[in-house]
């Protein structure tokens, strides 16, 4: 997904900013992720919300929507209630139109989303928080939008993936991290997407505790980029989320 300002504007220097966010803005650059990752994080949401029918309509923040992708694959899951996609950049919320009702521009830093305090129930931040210069400023900010309870569904890519564990034994750099903006130096894969910081489950969970969120659960999701002859056992090493491709992190704002 796309990240919402991925820029510190306190410590870059302005050709830095400059040069990242030419990066992010770049249509060759994937702002979507895998439709398993999708729905899963969809069904946890709408479990933690109810139905609008009987709960009344809620408002997710879909913070770094991207090209609107995740969003229009949990709608189905979340009707009646009101889906907002936010981004910084401009060319994904262009890509946004053409599926979400409520794209508007925003950023991650210094109250930089447009909306009041405790105005949303559910914030979803899908594989947003490894292209972050600062995690920390953006969890504020989440946080300062969600209503007291209200939920966070955040998900990124697992550093401590099950076949990350073979290839560092191996001395190969882990699968999705990255040495430049500019080609993949030293592991699998051929696509640059700017992922700035890696997590395990252990140090998310620890991460979004320490920012003011109670983390209620924590599962695994299938990472689409996986060879076909490797999905079989990807899909399973989602039992034990520590090992799984994909971190799901569902968590309140306390």
């Amino acid at each position: 997904m796309s990240p919402v300002n991925p820029v510190n504007p306190v410590t870059t220097t302005a050709p830095e900013r400059r040069g990242l966010s030419d990066f992010y803005e770049n249509p060759s650059i994937p702002v979507a992720s895998g439709t398993a990752r999708s729905v899963r994080q969809a069904r946890m949401l709408a479990a933690a919300l109810g139905p609008a029918t009987t709960g009344g309509p809620k408002t997710v923040l879909d913070v770094g929507c991207g090209d609107g992708t995740a969003a229009a694959t949990a709608a189905p899951f979340l009707a009646g209630h009101r889906i907002v996609g936010v981004d910084w950049s401009q060319d994904a919320l262009r890509r946004a139109r053409a599926r979400l009702p409520y794209p508007v521009r925003g950023e991650l830093t210094d109250g930089g989303l447009p909306f009041a305090s405790a105005v949303a129930d559910a914030v979803l931040f899908s594989e947003v928080i490894e292209h972050l210069v600062d995690p920390d400023a953006a969890l504020d900010e989440i946080r300062r939008v969600l209503r007291p309870g209200g939920h966070l569904m955040l998900s990124t890519p697992n550093l401590a993936a099950w076949y990350n564990r073979a290839l560092l034994l191996a001395g190969v750099q882990p699968v999705f991290s990255e040495v430049s903006l500019r080609a993949i130096h030293g592991r699998p894969g051929k696509e640059v997407v700017g992922h700035l910081r890696l997590y395990t489950a252990r140090a998310l969970r620890e991460f979004v505790a320490a920012s003011g969120f109670e983390v209620v659960g924590l599962r695994g999701a299938p990472f689409h980029g996986v060879p076909r002859p490797l999905r079989p056992l990807d899909r399973l090493a989602c039992a034990v989320p520590s090992a799984a491709s994909i971190l799901l992190l569902h968590a309140r704002r306390t």
